[in-house]
């Protein structure tokens, strides 16, 4: 992998910037990457607009969580461009775009302590500072996901691989992020609250949702397209 930054057409990027008009929230275009002597994306492009929920189709290995490291600047292509809300995902705005962006994965962690010191730990950060403890939407907000009230004082350690998803769900919702992207959320819960969390993501019409999942429930929803990462295009 090399860390300079190219074009489109390969040229490397000095102190201009690239910059695309913010028709669309994530924009690959052209984007090479290999790995260990492997290829996992070769000229792919495709775009997700604001609003629009995702689901990445392909079989295992074939790069779908290292789509998300692109996205997140974790990773930089040999050649091509990523793009967030029209600016070039590099090291001069990595930062914005991470706060900007909710990261879930099937085996989240969320720190150490109890729940309810993990929640006052997240907005004591300082990119949260503007932020203040919602009581009622972190009650309304357990409600939705089946979280016992008492589960504050439970000592992280001890909850169970679904709970922790979603307390990192509702994390992400307390922070105010719009933009998700979702790596298999559902692994760890039961047929019920995989058809509650699907649902209630795809039903925020200003939130951004890009999803690897093989569960079938998120194709249950109207609103999802599914881009297949092998034949990079858009299934019907």
């Amino acid at each position: 992998m090399q860390d300079s930054k190219r074009d489109i057409e390969g040229r490397t990027l000095n102190d201009e910037r690239v910059k695309r008009s913010p028709v669309s929230l994530i924009d690959f275009e052209d984007v090479y990457l290999s790995y260990n002597g492997k290829v996992l994306f070769n000229d792919l492009s495709f775009k997700v607009g604001k609003g629009e929920k995702v689901i990445l189709a392909g079989r295992s290995g074939i790069g779908k969580s290292t789509l998300f490291s692109l996205i997140l600047g974790f990773v930089t292509p040999e050649r091509g461009m990523v793009f967030f809300d029209g600016e070039p995902v590099d090291e001069k705005n990595v930062w914005q775009i991470r706060r900007r962006v909710a990261f879930i994965d099937q085996d989240v962690s969320i720190g150490r302590g109890r729940v309810n010191e993990w929640f006052d730990f997240v907005l004591s950060l300082k990119a949260n500072s503007s932020l203040r403890r919602d009581e009622r939407g972190l009650r309304e907000s357990f409600e939705y996901f089946e979280l016992e009230g008492d589960i504050l004082e439970k000592d992280i350690n001890e909850l169970s691989g679904g709970e922790r998803q979603r307390i990192a769900v509702v994390t992400s919702i307390i922070l105010g992020r719009k933009v998700f992207l979702l790596d298999e959320v559902t692994a760890s819960l039961d047929g019920h609250m995989k058809e509650k969390l699907a649902w209630f993501f795809c039903s925020r019409s200003d939130w951004t949702v890009v999803v690897i999942s093989h569960d079938s429930v998120w194709l249950e929803n109207p609103n999802v397209k599914v881009f297949d990462l092998e034949g990079k295009r858009w299934k019907q």
